[in-house]
């Protein structure tokens, strides 16, 4: 998991894959808890999982991937 380390607050370094899917998005380092509030108001993003399985998110990942 140290590969995660460097991604994650340190409130979530060692946590489970399974753990940081539920973990709120302010478990990522530059998430603040008030990015964490304007994810959940405009996406209802809540959990990690959330952010990284939002259809807006997955299509503008593939748009700026398909423009490389």
């Amino acid at each position: 998991m140290a590969a995660t380390d460097n991604k994650l607050t340190k409130a979530w370094e060692g946590k489970t894959l399974e753990e940081i899917a539920e973990a709120p998005v302010s478990a990522l380092q530059g998430v603040s808890e008030g990015d964490a509030e304007h994810l959940l108001a405009a996406f209802n993003i809540k959990t990690v999982a959330d952010l990284g399985t939002n259809k807006f998110f997955l299509w503008a990942q593939a748009f700026a991937k398909l423009a490389e």
